[in-house]
């Protein structure tokens, strides 16, 4: 008995060590297939009780596709539970967090800030305004800086599937890039 809750406290500190430092790109992740930041919570946190409770079975050598994979799996499964295909629910302001790296310097001006707030904000709607499928390779490639082959794993697609993907996906945001610049005074 007291070895059955010793394995499973090691189970869940050894779960722990190895999964807790994808928990941000799992929550960017969800936040692009939700669009909305609750349902994110909501699903990063059943992608790790799912991940726990089948830890044991893990064999795989890397631990962030597998984790992207069954993020993934929820998502598609509460999109399915909804009858829909995507989540119409569109982020406000309040819930966009513009995050700026630890190791950014300092803006050299207002003006410069403000241009770059712009321009995460733009690129931040372009990516979310993508259909499923390209909007779920950019952020595997570009966000959470997945190989082609690990994006290929997550997905449940052939790698050259994941290249027309990325590269239709990278087409679209240019022309819809331009397109904003070119409506921007």
């Amino acid at each position: 008995m007291a070895g059955d809750a010793y394995d499973e406290h090691d189970k869940a500190r050894r779960f722990r060590d190895a999964a807790l430092p994808y928990l941000d790109d799992l929550y960017t992740l969800a936040r692009y297939f939700m669009r909305n930041a609750a349902d994110a919570e909501d699903a990063v946190q059943e992608c790790y009780l799912r991940a726990l409770r089948h830890f044991d079975s893990y064999r795989g050598p890397a631990m962030k596709p597998w984790l992207l994979a069954i993020l993934r799996n929820v998502c598609n499964a509460e999109f399915a539970r909804r009858g829909k295909q995507e989540t119409p629910a569109d982020q406000t302001e309040e819930e966009e967090e513009a995050t700026l790296p630890m190791w950014q310097e300092p803006q050299a001006s207002p003006e410069t800030a403000l241009l770059r707030q712009h321009d995460g904000d733009t690129i931040r709607r372009l990516v979310a305004a993508l259909p499923h499928q390209f909007r779920e390779a950019i952020v595997l490639r570009e966000i959470n800086d997945l190989s082609y082959h690990e994006i290929a794993e997550v997905a449940g697609v052939p790698v050259g599937t994941v290249m027309s993907r990325l590269a239709r996906a990278r087409s679209m945001l240019r022309s819809a890039w331009n397109a904003a610049e070119g409506a921007t005074p």
